[in-house]
């Protein structure tokens, strides 16, 4: 790895797996090691401008939301390692930096070479790899600032870069709460499946104002059926209440606490008023997609946001009745993305071919399960449908683990680990309100 001064890596590394192995087992401290190391050892690279670049994986580029989530499992050791500290410190400031330069792409160059994208019919730079708009996409960044305060304390990279990223955030917001009216936003891809544009000219489906704000395309970067991805707008929500406390107890900006405050609250009330909706065999239970004019999507993606994963996100308590009614739903065959087969079950994507069953969705389902009996069955699957490589994939198809998709991608490790933390007993930070306390 090439970033600032790493030497406390490989005692991170060490310390960490031994703890899994002492309470969980040498089987799964072994690929535990391997994932965990991935990430630091293998993705990352300073800049002349002191801030590090986060490869995705086997794509050459730089995601807003893989960036942040690969890092979750380090969170829970940062406190003790001022050196991981300042690394995550480092790879936040990148990316505000591509906030900064255009708040409406997701992934990014490490240098302004042209890489990725370039012939899409959209506003695009040589930085940028792509430009699909992603509610989500901005919310990580924030998501990690708030996170590095909450574990280390730190307040130094709560600086003007980073308000100056809350202020193009909620700006873009709310221009998107009106796409048709106000945004500017265009996207086509030709020569490319009809999950890689927009149709309308690059406009998207039409939708009405609900509170809620507009997404070109989902967490799996596959464009919306309907504009408003309701896990999306649930991750945007918890995340302006994160800006709303550090604007008013860290940075005393009453002005941005209250911009803050305000957005949540409209887009709150659009989730309640427009996301939820009744179903014949399953009742009350979050859509996945909205338009605001009556079109409603029933389903989850293993791609986070997920209904699934509103608990990690801070939205809901992993027991309230909602959430239960909707993770009864997801995890049945109502769900058109859930799937079973000889090998597995569980939740797939449109994004990848039918039958094939995601290690991100896997953990998700155990990190949001209350049954420790369910974690633990859902590590050895994850362990069972590798296979044989000793790290998790993008997806697997359901019958046979030897058939799967990427075979290097660093967001699935970080999920792995994050679930076998989880088990032994070493996962300290949890948004989850059932857990935590009551984050919301």
């Amino acid at each position: 790895m090439s970033t600032t001064d790493g030497d406390w890596i490989p005692d991170l590394v060490r310390d960490a797996s031994d703890a899994v192995a002492e309470r969980l087992g040498e089987r799964i401290a072994e690929v535990f090691r391997r994932c965990f190391a991935d990430t630091l050892e293998a993705t990352m690279t300073a800049l002349p401008d002191g801030t590090v670049f986060v490869l995705t994986g086997d794509i050459p580029a730089m995601w807003l939301r893989d960036s942040t989530t690969q890092l979750a499992p380090y969170l829970h050791f940062a406190r003790e390692y001022p050196g991981l500290a300042d690394l995550l410190v480092a790879i936040n400031r990148r990316q505000l930096d591509d906030v900064a330069h255009d708040p409406y792409a997701n992934a990014f160059n490490a240098e302004p070479n042209g890489a990725g994208h370039q012939g899409d019919l959209t506003d695009s730079s040589p930085r940028i790899w792509e430009r699909k708009h992603e509610i989500d996409s901005l919310c990580y960044p924030l998501r990690l600032a708030s996170d590095i305060h909450r574990v280390t304390g730190r307040t130094d990279h709560l600086d003007e870069r980073f308000v100056d990223g809350v202020r193009r955030v909620i700006e873009l917001w709310r221009i998107e709460q009106d796409h048709e009216n106000r945004s500017t936003y265009r996207f086509e891809r030709h020569d490319a499946p009809l999950s890689d544009t927009l149709v309308r000219e690059g406009r998207g489906p039409l939708t009405a104002p609900t509170g809620m704000s507009w997404s070109a395309f989902r967490p799996s970067d596959d464009a919306c059926a309907y504009g408003y991805n309701v896990p999306g707008n649930a991750f945007a929500a918890t995340v302006l209440e994160d800006v709303e406390h550090l604007a008013s107890d860290v940075l005393g900006d009453a002005d941005l606490a209250a911009d803050a405050a305000a957005l949540r609250s409209e887009i709150e009330e659009g989730i309640r008023a427009h996301g939820v909706v009744s179903t014949p065999g399953h009742g009350e239970v979050y859509a996945y997609e909205v338009d605001g004019l009556g079109g409603r999507l029933l389903m989850d993606d293993a791609n986070v946001p997920s209904l699934l994963s509103l608990p990690l996100i801070g939205w809901c308590a992993s027991d309230d009745p909602l959430y239960l009614a909707t993770r009864a739903f997801i995890l049945s065959p109502d769900n058109p993305t859930f799937t079973e087969g000889l090998a597995a079950r569980g939740l797939g994507s449109p994004h990848t071919p039918d039958g094939y069953i995601w290690p991100i969705g896997l953990a998700i389902e155990g990190l949001t399960s209350s049954d420790p009996d369910e974690k633990r069955r859902l590590i050895d699957t994850m362990l069972r449908t590798d296979a044989g490589t000793g790290v998790m994939h993008e997806s697997f198809h359901k019958d046979d683990p030897s058939l799967f998709t990427r075979p290097w991608f660093s967001w699935a490790n970080a999920m792995f680990c994050e679930l076998v933390l989880d088990v032994a007993g070493l996962r300290t930070l949890d948004r989850d309100p059932a857990i935590a306390g009551g984050v919301r």
